[in-house]
């Protein structure tokens, strides 16, 4: 049976669309709907009885991820077609991370406002998503989630591997290893001219196991996309074909009554969170997760992630948590099928995808052709989960570490704090090759959260000081109440919380003070008797809200914790019902 196809439910009919309240009746708001139908060019055969399907398109000429989807577009339009529907295609705003500052996420939860909105605003039946650059991904799910109506997700695939000089570059990840071979003074003008080129070669979006490919991988493990449709290079001719299959499935989807809360169930989710570990997942999934599950009304904490992270071995050997791959040899030797195959019983495969099949039958036949790419369990990259949750007197509501992707000499250690209260000071600090610093010291940088950032940045991986680059250091233990890219690696503490900025423990500390990390434990502290923290306590200062209106004002006055997914508190299911279908005058 094809994956497309779909199984026998009882069928809808046309009066039944969510469109008909629009089109169906006879008056006068119904005639005013459809004469600007026709005035834009279509005839009543084109919608009359036929789901339509919003096509939401995350295209920009600033989004390099999203280049390809204007005519991805085109080719959804054709299989929706194909299979008798109405394909119109509605901008979204587009959030890249090359280029959107002070940081993406600052605008994650703006993307799910305005996906719930549009769909439940618009004649839509059924929704195509078309996302892949970081944010793009849970912002789209959370809003369509919390809209209800049918949708898939359309991928936009990973870019082809970088080159330069024989050399295979893997994004963000080696733009951090060459940069500090820079910042040693081991790599020339030319050089660096030619890593900038060759670096990213095609559209899509980042080709190492960064946040992006994390997230569409999570996507499809949760059951929202075509089988194996996440691992597609963008540059794939099969990724075309794959958007015009999207195209037809949303169709039936519509017709089946395939609601989004028949496929993201809790067992879903469980499948989702496994996936993600056995992928050796950026640090940014926890954040996306707990957003998304809490959309869905599933309870998932960091406890809940911790535990599956403890079970789940990394057995994707894809940069920056694996030694040697990327995400176009990921594709080759099995993808995310193959993955998923690999992972057996560690998965619920009983749950329902968008297909409407079982996630078994969805695994028909996937095979692993290059077990060095896709291990088996067996010969792990790394024996537990890629992720680990810590807790202690510095994160008493938690904070991350990928160990994974860092020296193991760092999973236990202990040194002296050099503190830093903004990323321009730490920068500065780090780039005087005559700082007083040590391999052993923990850089710190706060007030880099939600709150704090603003936005909650990307500013975890700190830069190695300049001085033990000189003497041959790459690694240190580093922590902050920031994230970090997807694509980068190290001993990096991040999503600390509270966070500093509204007086997390973290704010206490101070330059000199010993932080102990116990990970075998899952346990984070600062060498601080309590006494001495109630009198920091209490001498603390609350900084200043950085927003005094617009949307920065708005996202610090509901944005929620890291630990809690940074989702606006009014947005959760728990703070009420949706407000239903809009009223029709």
């Amino acid at each position: 049976m094809s994956p497309t196809d779909g199984k026998k439910r009882a069928r809808r009919t046309p009066e039944e669309l969510r469109s008909a309240r629009w089109f169906g009746p006879d008056d006068l708001r119904s005639f005013g709907h459809r004469s600007r139908m026709m005035q834009m060019g279509l005839d009543p055969a084109d919608w009359e009885g036929k789901p339509i399907i919003g096509i939401l398109n995350t295209w920009s000429e600033f989004n390099p991820c999203h280049t390809h989807f204007r005519e991805r577009a085109e080719h959804v339009k054709r299989g929706v077609a194909q299979a008798g529907g109405l394909g119109l295609e509605i901008p979204t705003i587009s959030i890249d991370e090359s280029f959107t500052k002070p940081t993406s996420m600052l605008y994650r939860n703006m993307i799910a406002m305005e996906t719930e909105e549009t769909i439940r605003s618009h004649p839509i039946d059924g929704v195509v998503l078309m996302g892949g650059c970081d944010k793009s991904t849970p912002g789209l799910v959370m809003g369509a989630l919390s809209a209800g109506v049918p949708f898939i997700f359309l991928p936009a695939g990973p870019m082809l591997r970088g080159h330069h000089a024989g050399k295979v570059l893997g994004s963000g990840s080696d733009a951090w290893k060459y940069w500090d071979e820079r910042r040693a003074g081991n790599i020339t003008d030319a050089e660096w001219g030619g890593l900038e080129g060759g670096i990213a070669r095609s559209y899509g979006h980042c080709m190492t196991m960064g946040t992006a490919s994390t997230m569409t991988a999570i996507a499809e493990a949760m059951g929202l996309c075509l089988p194996g449709a996440s691992s597609i290079p963008a540059a794939d001719a099969g990724h075309q074909r794959m958007s015009t299959q999207v195209g037809r499935r949303i169709v039936d989807m519509v017709w089946d009554d395939l609601a989004p809360e028949e496929i993201v169930t809790e067992a879903a989710i469980r499948n989702a969170v496994t996936v993600a570990m056995a992928m050796g997942c950026s640090t940014n999934a926890v954040v996306h997760l707990l957003a998304m599950a809490r959309r869905a009304g599933v309870e998932l904490t960091l406890d809940h992630l911790d535990a599956l992270g403890r079970t789940t071995p990394v057995i994707a050997n894809v940069r920056p948590s694996g030694t040697t791959y990327l995400m176009e040899d990921f594709f080759y030797a099995g993808g995310i099928r193959g993955l998923m195959k690999q992972l057996g019983d560690k998965l619920d495969t009983s749950v329902t995808t968008c297909t409407g099949l079982t996630l078994a039958e969805t695994l028909e036949g996937a095979e692993v052709y290059n077990d060095d790419v896709i291990r088996p369990l067996d010969n792990a990259i790394y024996q537990e989960g890629s992720l680990a949750v810590l807790r202690g007197n510095l994160c008493p509501d938690g904070a991350v570490i990928k160990p994974a992707a860092c020296d193991p000499k760092f999973h236990q250690h202990e040194g002296p704090a050099l503190v830093f209260d903004s990323y321009e000071e730490m920068k500065k600090a780090v780039d005087d090759e005559n700082l007083d610093v040590t391999p052993d010291h923990v850089l710190v940088l706060r007030n880099a959260g939600p709150h704090g950032g603003p936005g909650f940045p990307e500013w975890g991986m700190l830069p190695i000081p300049k001085a033990l680059i000189k003497k041959g250091h790459r690694d240190m233990l580093r922590m902050s109440d920031a994230r970090m890219s997807g694509t980068s690696y190290g001993a990096c503490i991040l999503h600390v919380a509270p966070e500093a900025f509204i007086g997390g423990p973290l704010a206490l500390l101070k330059t000199g003070d010993t932080i102990r990390l116990d990970l075998a434990n899952r346990r984070l502290d600062m060498l601080v008797d309590e006494a001495e923290l109630e009198a920091r306590r209490a001498a603390w200062v609350q900084p200043a809200p950085r927003y005094q209106r617009g949307w920065g004002y708005m996202f610090q006055s509901h944005v929620m914790q890291a630990n809690e997914g940074c989702d606006f508190d009014y947005l959760t299911r728990g703070h009420g019902p949706a407000a239903g279908e809009p009223a029709i005058n």
